[in-house]
């Protein structure tokens, strides 16, 4: 069985086949079949592709249609495999063959491709980050001028960015709450519309896993710093940054308006923590439960 590694680009894809052979093959529908046809005639253990900021999408979707055993993995991952295999040089080849070595040796877990409704729900979060993130490089434009028409055309373009953000958090609002599993199990100040659609279009596994393995997964576990007699202060690190910066602005709100995580806050604060690493607790406390909650849903659903 062999390891397969795609190195995608705009406009190829660099083929490894670990140990074995090298092709190239066009990020196009003739590619794809091209590719799938080559690829049929040997014994894959698995195709690896890196996220590519969407790039490799379609290639995807492609090869998991076929019935292909396809990963995608993040880019630092491959990166860190490559240094610690004593690959520094890197071109689209390289790249390739690192993956091929990756997946030859590695467990990696099988790409699951969302619903339909989950890839529009993704489209319309993604698009609301764009706007929120406008909305605040307007603001901070607009301290700079003085001229009372550039101020007034501004200030236009403000309330154009959050009358879209306004009418983005309604879709999501209804197309969330038309999902089976995902309506109402919430019940946690702070985990709103917002909040539960980055999770249900980036974190999949929510309800499936422990609630370490969850916290690991999204980057909000501390990771231990240790060597011999010196300890380090543990930090937090990897992990998908999307949920961690949802569930960052859903924990401002949980720390003064939900009873249990505020207790939980002025605790830690009592106790002498710094208020960034209260409040990662109580981000890491917000998806434990939530994850437990979905958990109990899914289950009532399945004897209901």
């Amino acid at each position: 069985m062999f390891g397969i590694g795609i190195d995608v680009s705009g406009e190829t894809l660099d083929v490894a086949v670990h140990e074995q052979a090298f092709r190239q093959f066009k990020n196009t529908k003739s590619g794809f079949a091209s590719l799938i046809r080559w690829l049929r005639k040997l014994p894959v253990k698995q195709v690896v592709l890196e996220a590519s900021g969407g790039y490799e999408q379609k290639a995807l979707d492609a090869l998991h249609d076929a019935g292909l055993p396809v990963v995608r993995i993040n880019p630092g991952r491959g990166r860190s495999f490559a240094t610690a295999t004593g690959r520094l040089a890197k071109t689209d080849r390289i790249d390739a063959s690192v993956l091929a070595h990756m997946v030859n040796v590695l467990k990696l877990t099988r790409y699951v491709p969302p619903a339909p409704w989950q890839r529009r729900l993704g489209e319309l979060c993604l698009r609301r980050r764009h706007l929120v993130q406008m909305r605040v490089s307007e603001r901070q434009r607009l301290r700079g001028f003085n001229d009372a028409t550039l101020i007034a055309m501004v200030n236009k373009h403000l309330q154009g960015i959050s009358s879209d953000i306004k009418q983005l958090d309604q879709t999501i609002s209804e197309l969330l709450g038309g999902q089976k599993g995902w309506k109402n199990f919430a019940n946690l100040k702070g985990a709103g519309p917002v909040l539960m659609a980055t999770l249900a279009c980036e974190l999949p596994e929510l309800g499936q896993l422990s609630g370490k393995a969850i916290s690991a997964l999204v980057g909000v576990a501390p990771m231990n710093r240790e060597s011999g007699t010196w300890k380090g202060r543990r930090s937090i690190t990897g992990g998908r940054a999307v949920v961690r910066e949802a569930l960052y602005m859903a924990a401002l709100t949980a720390r003064r308006y939900e009873p249990r995580l505020r207790e939980f806050f002025d605790s830690l604060i009592s106790q002498g923590k710094p208020g960034k690493v209260a409040l990662v607790a109580v981000m890491r406390k917000m998806l434990v439960i939530l994850n437990a909650r979905k958990r109990d849903a899914e289950a009532a659903m399945a004897s209901g």
